[in-house]
C-alpha cells in the first residue's frame, strides 16, 4: 500500500498503463480499420499500416536468415512463408509480438529519463525484440519441416513470450543500472576526473 502513496511509482503506474493501452489497443485499431470490411480505411491502409510493415520485415528477415543456412523459402501469399517443397509459416497478428513491443515502449516511456536517451532505448528494444521473432519464425518453420518437437511441449508463441519477456527484463535492469549510474555524482566526477588526466 505504501507504493500507492508514492507519487513517483503512481506517475509510473499512470503513464505506464496509458501508453501500454494506446499502443496495443490502438494496433487491434489499425488492424480493423486496414482489414477490408465495415471500417476499412484506404488511406491507413495505404500510408499508415505499420501493421503490414512489420509482417513484411518479420518475413523478409527470416527468408534472409534462413538463406544463410541454405534453406530455400518463397511467399505463398502476404502472410505465408514456406519452405521450397515443404510446409510453411503462417504469420497472423498474434505472431507479431505486438503486446511485448507495447510493454516495452510503455516502460521506458513512464521510466524517468531524457527524451534521447529513452528514444534510443526503444529503438533499441523494439528491435532486440524483432529479431527474436525472426529467429522464432525461422525455428518454427525448420522444426516443422523436420518433425522437431517444441520443447517441454509448450508451443511457440509461449517460448516467444518466455524469451522476449526475459529479454526484457534484462534490458530494464540496463536501463535501470545505467540510469543510476548517469545520477550518481561519484561516477560523474570520476569520469571527469579520467578524462583529464588523458589530457
Amino acid at each position: 500500500m505504501s507504493l500507492l502513496k508514492d507519487k513517483g511509482f503512481l506517475r509510473f503506474l499512470i503513464i505506464f498503463l496509458v501508453v501500454f493501452l494506446l499502443c496495443y489497443y490502438g494496433s487491434i485499431a489499425v488492424i480493423g480499420l486496414t482489414a477490408p470490411g465495415d471500417y476499412y480505411s484506404p488511406f491507413l491502409a495505404k500510408y499508415l499500416n505499420y501493421i503490414s510493415w512489420l509482417r513484411n520485415s518479420l518475413l523478409n528477415g527470416s527468408q534472409w536468415l534462413l538463406s544463410l543456412f541454405g534453406d530455400d523459402t518463397y511467399y505463398q501469399n502476404e502472410y505465408v512463408l514456406s519452405q521450397v517443397n515443404g510446409r510453411g509459416v503462417k504469420l497472423v497478428y498474434s505472431c507479431l509480438g505486438l503486446g511485448v513491443m507495447s510493454f516495452w515502449i510503455a516502460f521506458i516511456t513512464a521510466s524517468v529519463s531524457f527524451l534521447k536517451r529513452k528514444i534510443i532505448w526503444i529503438l533499441s528494444g523494439l528491435f532486440v525484440i524483432w529479431l527474436i521473432n525472426i529467429i522464432r519464425i525461422s525455428l518454427l518453420l525448420v522444426s516443422l519441416n523436420h518433425s522437431w518437437k517444441m520443447p517441454f511441449g509448450i508451443d511457440h508463441h509461449t517460448w516467444f513470450n518466455i524469451v522476449a519477456y526475459g529479454v526484457i527484463f534484462l534490458m530494464m535492469y540496463l536501463f535501470s543500472k545505467a540510469k543510476v549510474k548517469r545520477q550518481n555524482p561519484k561516477v560523474i566526477e570520476s569520469t571527469i576526473l579520467c578524462r583529464g588526466n588523458r589530457i
